[in-house]
């Protein structure tokens, strides 16, 4: 039992570095305030990278979201690279090509691990302009979209920009669960840029310019992982331009896409996702992914000595630790939901934390070892 009661304790500890962390997380969303688009008139020249592997049923309301944007035709730049789609996904960007759609194929005789950075690294080779944006293919995204990235980066000069990404048209409740989650992950993301020290973003929304691209060594380094053209880059970007990361918090800037329909899919993304965490160098930031993970593993031990001791104190120790997650949380994704507009979701909290508990410990572990399915090729 002193075995017991010392494991009990030491998740006071791990619980109170969460709340701590969290805190954080509240006070660097809240550093970054709302920007206001002014009337400057832009005159930045724009290359808007995607790259598309078999998306035959979404790549044509993408680019038509594209080529919708108020924003001055000559400035901007679409380029599409199809990356040996399958599917009618090339010929559908083809035929918007008396539109000003560039299309590249990518053409690789030897098998790659990283797909989508060789697309994206050979767009950029061909790009005249001097700000890169990078959006996925099954993206959706308003008229102002453009407009307003290219105001607030003439405004701020800044190197690199995120920008908010939201889950839309959820078809199930598996699928709105994870789109509270996943603006909990944005926030977090948005969080650390507003902390000065930027950990995440979403490659889905992204924008940064050609020649600091360049500067940092584009994707050496970390070309031989599929995942982590967007998060290892903004690391890479972090270091060598301090204070010249910016989190964009305007509606307008909002990016939609959709959350996966089913929990083998959902699990893949994530397995993809946290690969990319084998190549962090901020030690701090590891030290505090290990405390997290442990922090989530806890709950899971105190959860199944309460079944076996129910007698016993670790189910109060369980209920503290629930309380001060969901209510840590709450105030953090009040504030994030409330900018989405989907604060209704926040009832769902109290379930996403059962099911975000048990597969983050799983994901900590399987997403660090072995390989995973990313549009149906296995990659690690």
């Amino acid at each position: 039992m002193e075995v017991i009661s010392g494991l009990s304790y030491f998740t006071i500890f791990l619980t109170l570095i969460y709340v701590l962390v969290v805190g954080t997380f509240i006070r660097g969303w809240t550093r970054i305030i709302l920007y206001k688009r002014n009337d400057k008139v832009a005159k930045t020249k724009v290359s808007i990278l995607i790259a598309a592997r078999n998306e035959e049923d979404k790549i044509g309301k993408t680019i038509n979201d594209l080529l919708a944007q108020d924003y001055d035709k000559s400035l901007t730049e679409i380029i599409v690279i199809d990356d040996h789609s399958t599917d009618k996904t090339a010929q559908i960007i083809a035929s918007y090509s008396d539109q000003g759609i560039k299309l590249i194929q990518l053409n690789e005789a030897n098998a790659l691990n990283s797909y989508k950075k060789k697309a994206i690294q050979t767009a950029i080779g061909e790009a005249t302009g001097a700000l890169i944006i990078t959006t996925d293919a099954d993206c959706r995204m308003g008229p102002n979209w453009l407009k307003t990235i290219v105001n607030y980066y003439e405004t701020n000069n800044y190197k690199m920009i995120s920008a908010p990404v939201a889950y839309f048209e959820e078809k199930s409740f598996f699928e709105r669960i994870q789109t509270l989650e996943f603006s909990y992950l944005i926030g977090l993301g948005a969080s650390t840029i507003g902390n000065n020290n930027p950990s995440t973003c979403n490659g889905a929304n992204l924008a940064y310019e050609r020649k600091a691209f360049f500067d940092v060594g584009g994707f050496k380094g970390i070309d031989d992982l599929a995942s982590g053209d967007d998060e290892l880059l903004l690391h890479k970007m972090a270091a060598l331009y301090e204070g010249k990361i910016g989190f964009l918090k305007n509606k307008d800037a909002i990016v939609y896409t959709h959350a996966k329909p089913t929990l083998i899919e959902f699990i893949q993304q994530r397995k993809r996702w946290a690969s990319k965490s084998t190549r962090y160098k901020d030690k701090l930031v590891i030290v505090l992914g290990i405390s997290i993970w442990l922090f989530n593993l806890s709950i899971i031990i105190n959860a199944l000595l309460a079944i076996v001791f129910p007698a016993g104190e670790s189910l109060w120790f369980l209920l503290f630790q629930l309380i001060c997650k969901i209510g840590i949380e709450l105030i953090f994704l009040n504030n994030v939901t409330n900018f989405f507009k989907r604060k209704q979701l926040l009832v769902l909290l109290p379930i996403m934390n059962i099911l975000h508990i048990i597969y983050f410990v799983y994901i900590g572990i399987a997403g660090n070892f072995g390989k995973y399915n990313w549009k149906d090729r296995m990659v690690k």
